[in-house]
């Protein structure tokens, strides 16, 4: 049985790199989609099929809106969710996946490091699983399968 999983989460760091290269080496049979990586293009999706806008604020909401339904699209074929919080950057839009997620009945393990407890104690009660680590969410990977 393969699964797809949707990994929501910052562009940033390596961290989805992790988890794709720690599931080849266990023999996870596992496909990956998420977010579009590329922040350049991910900002300016908008304008590259719409053409030029006029402002910052129409620019972002024409990308916005092509960006959601990429998510959309590709997290109702997932089978379940890893939303990773980290610590260095803004998690708007991990928690907006991981509430998309929620809302479509979606399995979510929820990553999140111990300063994040507090403000992510909702979140993290809705999850299915929430570890701290990357490692962590592999093991419950590989506990679907055992």
């Amino acid at each position: 049985m393969e699964l797809t999983v949707y990994l929501a989460g910052e562009i940033h760091s390596d961290w989805r790199e992790q988890i794709k290269t720690k599931a080849v080496e266990s023999g996870l049979p596992l496909t990956f989609v998420g977010p579009q990586e590329n922040h350049d293009l991910s900002d300016a999706i908008g304008e590259k099929i719409m053409g030029s806008q006029p402002n910052n604020i129409t620019r972002d909401d024409a990308a916005s809106g092509i960006n959601n339904l990429r998510t959309q699209v590709l997290m109702q074929k997932a089978d379940l969710v890893i939303a990773l919080f980290g610590e260095k950057y803004k998690q708007w839009n991990t928690a907006m996946d991981a509430s998309m997620a929620l809302t479509l009945n979606k399995p979510l393990i929820l990553i999140r490091p111990d300063s994040l407890v507090h403000p992510l104690k909702e979140l993290s009660n809705r999850a299915n699983v929430t570890v701290e680590s990357v490692d962590q969410a592999l093991d419950v990977l590989h506990y679907i399968y055992q």
